[in-house]
């Protein structure tokens, strides 16, 4: 069924154009999903996370999370970067147990330890699923969640701008064939205009680096060395997590900035969609969602997930809005996970397409913000919402590195994010004048993704 312009059954589309649009999702998660296990396999000299893990568990973690969720919620869960800190300490751990360990042998620990902090968004889905959603959402009105929206998608601005001055005219290539067929597309072609920048801006790779072109540190625009090397299929190396206090102490406390993250994932989601996901499926049952398939990669040595913003971009660019076309993306990445040379073809995509296609996607969470603002009449003459507002956007923003700080001999890093997500929701309880009741206004949390009355359904 198609409402507002947006296709809410992509079946009506067909199965090719189906997995073009699951094929669409992949692309944009692919980037920073394997990002993660490359930057700690730095951390770990070499025997860190392996990517067909990391891959393998994404797709499942997803199809893990829409069971949780009822099969309504359009998300994508993809490596988590916030535990990237937790990981770098526990590589550079070298008393107790650890003195003697080689870094290979200290990463099941670190998983170990993610396991405990995918566990913990139990307590709070309980929490919630006691007290009930809407006197959760007292604490989380239009000033609090708008700004933290618009503070994910700004967040990862210096990314995209780092990834496409790997090379400007690729990136803007991707971009400009996003904008023309998002724009100017008819049919098919107009919901998927991040695969064709892609398609696109990759023939046009092939052609520059054939023509002797380089990036702009003089490296070649294609590497295919890990492609011819690659084997075709492979089974994903797994191992089982091991439990330590020590590395649980350096893991699970990270979960009070994701499980904030997560908050503000599902609000972006719900007002991109404009379907009612802090009351149904509700917010409890993402959360279960989340940290369970958070925990189940890391059982397995995989990273820990996250809901990804770059799919929400996509949502909003594609207004397809079907879940079933995530959960092909899912089955795609678990695939993947399984073909070693596929994996490393789509891995030498250049940097520079993924920025120029980042634009767009980060872009887009931030705008959903601001509609966020704007739509709910967010009165920021009013000192209290302006205070709010502020705090957020200058943590979220600010803290581009995060704030570490010691417990015992633990080193514990809150993102950006995280800390923008803890001071809002402080200040919005501590500054006198809260006088938001979720549900109250209707139409405002409808347009916020987050209303309890649905919109009205067409006869």
């Amino acid at each position: 069924m198609n409402e507002n312009g947006n296709i809410r059954d992509a079946r009506s589309l067909g199965l090719p154009r189906m997995l073009l649009l699951g094929l669409q999702h992949l692309f944009a998660m692919f980037g920073a999903t394997i990002l993660v296990p490359i930057l700690v396999n730095g951390y770990f000299h070499g025997e860190g996370l392996s990517i067909q893990v990391t891959l393998f568990m994404a797709g499942i973690g997803t199809l893990f999370f829409h069971i949780c969720s009822r099969m309504k919620v359009p998300a994508f869960l993809g490596s988590s970067f916030a535990f990237l800190g937790g990981f770098a300490t526990v590589a550079e751990l070298n008393t107790g147990i650890f003195a003697d360990m080689s870094y290979g042998e200290k990463l099941p620990y670190a998983c170990g330890g993610i396991v405990v902090a995918g566990l913990a968004y139990l307590v709070l889905a309980l929490i919630i699923r006691v007290l009930g959603v809407k006197r959760v959402m007292h604490y989380l009105p239009p000033v609090v969640t708008g700004p933290i929206i618009i503070c994910i998608g700004l967040s990862l601005a210096p990314s995209a701008v780092a990834n496409a001055s790997t090379f400007w005219p690729l990136a803007l290539i991707a971009l400009g064939v996003i904008i023309i067929f998002n724009v100017w597309g008819k049919g098919m072609f107009r919901i998927i205009p991040i695969l064709m920048g892609v398609v696109i801006s990759y023939a046009a790779a092939v052609v520059l680096n054939a023509m002797g072109v380089t990036a702009a540190d003089g490296s070649p625009l294609l590497d295919f060395s890990t492609v011819a090397s690659a084997k075709m299929v492979g089974i994903p190396a797994f191992q089982l997590c091991k439990f330590d206090l020590t590395a649980i102490f350096v893991m699970a406390p990270i979960a009070l900035a994701t499980m904030m993250e997560h908050i503000g994932d599902i609000s972006a989601i719900s007002a991109t969609v404009g379907e009612n996901f802090i009351e149904d499926p509700g917010l409890d049952r993402t959360l279960i969602g989340d940290g369970l398939a958070t925990a189940l990669s890391a059982l397995f040595g995989g990273p820990a997930n996250t809901t990804y913003g770059e799919n929400t971009g996509v949502l909003e660019l594609s207004h397809v809005h079907d879940p079933s076309v995530i959960r092909i993306a899912a089955c795609f990445a678990i695939v993947l996970g399984f073909i070693p040379k596929m994996e490393a073809i789509i891995g030498s995509m250049p940097a520079s397409i993924i920025g120029g296609v980042s634009f767009i996607l980060y872009g887009m969470i931030s705008a959903i913000g601001v509609r966020n603002v704007v739509e709910n009449q967010v009165d920021l003459k009013e000192s209290r919402n302006l205070i709010i507002a502020a705090v957020i956007l200058v943590c979220g923003l600010g803290f581009s590195n995060g704030l570490t700080f010691q417990v015992g001999s633990a080193s514990i890093t809150l993102t950006g994010l995280a800390l923008a997500a803890i001071f809002g929701i402080l200040l919005n309880i501590i500054l006198p004048g809260n006088s938001y009741e979720f549900g109250k206004n209707p139409v405002g949390d409808i347009h916020r993704g987050v209303g309890i009355n649905t919109y009205p359904k067409k006869k």
